[in-house]
């Protein structure tokens, strides 16, 4: 089953108020102590508690979930349309190279997202070089670290203040 870790914006949560989906495919979970070489140091949570406590200040409610399953990962996705999440970051980590499923689904909900990648996928194996994800994402990041997911939150939130704007 994914992890699901959800951080509310102080007051109460408005049924209209912004959300935001952060996706985390296969393995994310081992971040931390998996091939720190290529992927850091850095935990699944503390790139959620960096994201959340950005989100919070900026008035928007941030959901993490981390699942090593394709069919989890892809309900969660269908999930997302009908509680009304505004943009999804996400990392399909091993899933870049092989879900269609994955990507049928975020084409079906129509949630902007931007995809992201802790490593450089271009300067490793070949297969890695393909996404199924980055033709229809509003924007990649790849190779930055965990920053990456900073900066898809960055974009995310100046793409939702935008849209508020009219």
């Amino acid at each position: 089953m994914g992890a699901r870790k959800q951080t509310r914006p102080k007051g109460d949560a408005a049924a209209s108020e912004l959300r935001i989906l952060v996706l985390h495919g296969p393995n994310l979970n081992l971040l931390g102590t998996r091939e720190p070489e290529i992927y850091g140091h850095t935990t699944l949570a503390d790139i959620h508690l960096v994201m959340a406590e950005r989100a919070r200040a900026a008035g928007v409610l941030l959901e993490s979930f981390q699942s090593n399953s394709e069919g989890e990962l892809i309900n969660r996705v269908q999930a997302a349309a009908s509680e009304g999440v505004a943009f999804i970051i996400l990392n399909p980590a091993g899933y870049t190279h092989t879900s269609v499923a994955l990507r049928d689904a975020l084409a079906a909900v129509d949630i902007p997202f931007v995809e992201v990648h802790l490593s450089n996928v271009h300067a490793r194996e070949p297969f890695r070089r393909h996404s199924y994800f980055s033709d229809i994402a509003s924007g990649v990041i790849s190779g930055l670290g965990s920053q990456g997911y900073e900066l898809a939150l960055e974009y995310a939130l100046r793409q939702l203040s935008l849209r508020a704007q009219g």
